[in-house]
């Protein structure tokens, strides 16, 4: 048995000198080296949290072929919130009985609130909801350009086609309430001093009807509509927007950005739908980004393309935080503290991404900002959501 111990290292020994020798990727080491997550696999956001689960098993193939982690390979370990963040807490607990340096999730606002109290004194964490604000210096991060970047953007793309005059429709929930504070901030800016919310109401994420709000918007006679809320609760206010004839430009967030959710609508979508997102919608001959994010682009949608499936916003949530926690791993080695993880992440500059050109020292907790975001419009002869502005919202034309 000893010998045949020898026997197996000595193979393994003589196969990592042959991949050096010719320039390739060792071979990962058989064992394991354990990534938690965190994601809702059911529940109201069971549909992203499935999506995330997709892309970070195709994550991990790439990152085992590349050699793993100094050889070990990733193995992702889901945990299931439920979309609850009573149950993300709970399990963030069992998980730090493990001791872990790093883990990614969760995949909601809520849920990622909910733990960050728990993570003063690490492990590091990689939320995949932008729609949270981690504080400067802390062991949180926080996946996508924020809500505020892009409705700045957004807002900016209504200005300069001369639309001014805006209604704003949100849900009660905390998506609805995080936009709405974001679309008031970003109407503060000198900028804007010449836009105006000329009405606004609200809406429960379980109402059947929105009909009222939209008849009283209606009325108000905006020149653009902004509805801010995500899932099942949106179909409840295109349903709306249609039966009262509302027909204007609507900018929905880009947690609605999901080919299977725009196939379920498409009999009653807004014709003029925007929505304002990270670089990573495919831009050529429209726009010319840094080579490198491009390359990066060009793995992710070959990636997919491989796997039959076509990606949209939930699986780009969590592509760029897994290899970017992945190559911290990589040069720190598997016995990296949440200290050096998070110290690494913290002075990551130039790191390009399929959503941009990351820079965490400029931008703290997150890597991009207003500067990687674009508005897209919705295509329903393409079937996809196409480019129609430069980065921070500045039309095309």
């Amino acid at each position: 048995m000893l010998k045949a111990k020898f026997r197996s290292l000595a193979a393994g020994a003589l196969t990592s000198a042959f991949c050096l020798a010719m320039g390739l990727p060792a071979v990962a080491a058989e064992t394991e080296f354990p990534i938690h997550v965190i994601v809702s696999l059911t529940g109201l956001a069971s549909f992203i949290g499935n999506q995330d689960k997709v892309t970070l098993g195709l994550g991990e193939k790439l990152i085992n072929e590349s050699g793993g982690i100094q050889g070990h390979s990733v193995k992702f370990i889901f945990h299931d919130d439920q979309s609850s963040p009573q149950n993300a807490v709970q399990i963030l607990n069992q998980i730090l009985a493990a001791k872990p340096s790093v883990f990614l999730g969760p995949n909601l606002s809520a849920t990622c609130n909910a733990v960050a109290p728990l993570l003063a004194n690490g492990p590091t964490d990689y939320c995949l909801s932008p729609a949270i604000a981690p504080a400067t210096g802390g062991y949180v991060f926080s996946t996508l350009p924020s809500t505020k970047d892009a409705i700045s953007a957004q807002i900016r793309f209504f200005r300069m086609k001369g639309l001014k005059r805006l209604a704003l429709l949100s849900s009660t929930d905390a998506t609805g309430q995080d936009n709405e504070r974001a679309t008031d901030e970003a109407l503060k800016q000198p900028e804007n001093a010449d836009m105006r919310i000329i009405e606004r109401a609200h809406f429960n994420p379980g109402d059947v009807s929105v009909v009222a709000q939209l008849e009283r918007i209606k009325g108000a006679q905006p020149q653009a509509v902004m509805a801010w809320t995500a899932g099942t609760p949106l179909a409840t206010v295109f349903k709306a927007i249609l039966q009262v004839g509302l027909e204007m430009p609507v900018a929905v967030n880009d947690a609605n950005m999901i080919y299977a959710q725009m196939e379920q609508y498409k009999s009653f979508l807004p014709k003029e739908m925007y929505i304002a997102a990270p670089e990573w919608p495919p831009h050529e001959g429209v726009l010319h980004l840094d080579p490198r994010v491009d390359e990066a682009q060009k793995k992710f949608f070959d990636a997919f393309k491989a796997a039959g499936l076509k990606p949209d916003v939930a699986h780009v949530s969590s592509w760029d935080p897994m290899f970017i926690v992945a190559e911290a791993l990589k040069k720190l080695g598997s016995n990296a503290s949440a200290v050096q993880i998070r110290d690494h992440i913290a002075h990551l500059k130039g790191y390009a991404g399929v959503d941009g050109l990351y820079d965490f020292e400029k931008y703290p907790q997150r890597g991009l900002s207003e500067d990687n975001v674009v508005v897209t419009r919705w295509s329903a002869e393409a079937n996809t959501w196409k480019v129609v502005s430069k980065p921070t919202g500045i039309p095309l034309d």
